[in-house]
This record gives structure tokens, sequence and C-alpha cells, in this order.
């Protein structure tokens, strides 16, 4: 039989040194649309649904908020409640 392993408190890898800089991270526009053309092509489509189901969303709650008189947006004052 193998004696048990003493577990102790140790910090992890990452605390005692800071993460390495990337030496081809994107600091103008021309080297982040580089990076676009790295997206997998299979994924622009779901990129699109997704782009229009937010924006549907987002125009549908602005056009509630605008539209709809019944709607509350404030509360009601204490002197128009009668007990």
């Amino acid at each position: 039989m193998f004696p048990t392993r003493v577990l102790r408190m140790q910090p992890s890898r990452p605390a005692f040194s800071p993460a390495p800089k990337e030496g081809h991270s994107a600091h103008t526009i021309s080297q982040r649309l580089r990076q676009v053309k790295k997206i997998p092509p299979e994924l622009l489509p779901l990129g699109l649904v997704l782009g229009v189901a937010v924006g549907a969303a987002i125009y549908s709650c602005a056009n509630k908020l605008l539209t709809d008189k019944t709607l509350r947006l404030y509360r009601n004052s204490p002197e128009s409640r009668e007990h």
C-alpha cells in the first residue's frame, strides 16, 4: 500500500508570475480585421441570426415602452390614494 499524501495549502502557479503577454495581440484596426478573418465560416450564420434576434428584441422592448399608454412608468403619488 502507498501512504496517503499530505494535502497542503499551496498558492496556485499563476500567482507567482503574471500571465505572459501575447506577441501578436491586436493594436490597430487592420490587425483586428485580420483576426476577424480567423472566425470559422460556419459561425457567421449563427452570428447573423443572433444579431437579428437581439435587434428584434431591442426594437420590441423600445416599441412597447414608447407606445403603450396603459403602462405604469411611475408610482402612484401618495395624495392620489384614498382610503
